[in-house]
């Protein structure tokens, strides 16, 4: 074949992936298509084969979730776009480049605005929260629960972070999110954005001078290898989405839909536990490679950021972001 030809048959071969997003299969059983990019060890891929048996088990098969991870069916933004015109039926996907389709996402990759991992589950699992997941129905995307993806923290190549002014002139590796960029740019960094699969070359050959991650990615990605330094100033909490298509919501009855929403809560403890016990194991892995782990003092990144909170005054953000401090 060809090489035309074979790249020719990958694309027929998505595209009857696609139509079957929400189908009817054998038996009449409904499957559910779920696309992500996350290697098939991490916690939260491994949650969501939990929530696929779960729903296989309560509704006596007939529903399923066919899962494709590891970017196969594209990247974050191209599976949140497929599963606005319902050809796909759900994702995983972080909040970050979600902002880009519902703004009020916007206000998860604002540093420093929970606290501890407390604040930001009394918030998550609280009405704002709740209301956050409904807020992109307008979009054709509806959230189904949070997943934990801990905090984010720098991880850079041959220059430990410590300070703020560590990072002035560095090139960082940013999700595809306006203001993850401007979080980079208020520590002095150059924000530069590079699709997951591409980022572990691009800190080989620097191309970038380092990332900004969760430790469990840190580790699974193997970044670690070509990072040396693992500096935990933990600036955002920014969670993880689970996604279903409004138009194949939709098409699901009131059974339907109990059989789900009760599967993915399920998923949702199974995560949490996984989550814990990962970060623990990834950040002994690394230490154990050789990365230095650094703990700065945070009041000073705390101080350097403060600018960027203040230019979400008169907006919309700027009320998440009250309610958000309110929570207790």
């Amino acid at each position: 074949m060809t090489a035309m030809g074979a790249s020719s048959g990958r694309f027929v071969s998505l595209l009857l992936v696609l139509a079957a997003a929400g189908c009817r299969g054998e038996g009449d059983t409904r499957v559910l298509k779920l696309a992500h990019g996350l290697e098939v060890a991490h916690p939260v891929h491994q949650a969501m084969v939990h929530m696929a048996d779960r729903l296989s088990e309560l509704s006596g098969g007939r529903m399923r979730i066919d899962i494709y991870p590891g970017g196969q069916l594209g990247e974050e933004r191209e599976l949140i776009e497929m599963l606005q015109i319902g050809s796909l039926a759900m994702t995983k996907v972080s909040a970050s480049p979600l902002e880009s389709f519902v703004p009020e996402m916007t206000v998860f990759s604002i540093p420093y605005v929970f606290r501890d991992q407390e604040h930001l589950w009394r918030v998550l699992d609280g009405e704002l929260g709740q209301r956050l997941l409904l807020a992109g129905q307008r979009y054709y995307l509806r959230g189904l629960c949070y997943y934990d993806a801990g905090p984010r923290s720098f991880y850079t190549s041959s220059t430990p972070i410590r300070r703020p002014e560590d990072l002035s002139g560095l090139k960082i590796r940013v999700q595809k999110s306006i203001t993850s960029t401007r979080m980079v740019q208020a520590l002095g960094g150059a924000a530069t954005p590079i699709d997951w699969g591409e980022l572990y070359s691009a800190l080989q050959q620097g191309v970038v001078d380092g990332a900004e991650n969760n430790p469990p990615s840190f580790y699974l990605s193997r970044h670690y290898e070509v990072s040396r330094y693992y500096t935990l100033d933990k600036h955002t909490w920014v969670p993880d989405v689970l996604l279903i298509s409004t138009h194949v919501w939709a098409s699901l009855s009131p059974q339907e839909r109990d059989w789900l929403s009760v599967a993915v809560a399920s998923s949702v403890a199974e995560q949490r536990r996984l989550w814990r016990e990962a970060s623990e194991e990834a950040l002994e892995r690394v230490r154990a490679a050789g990365v230095e782990i650094v703990e700065p003092e945070l009041a000073a990144f705390r101080e350097a950021v403060q600018p960027l909170h203040d230019s979400y005054r008169d907006t919309p953000i700027h009320d998440l972001l009250r309610a958000i401090e309110g929570a207790r």
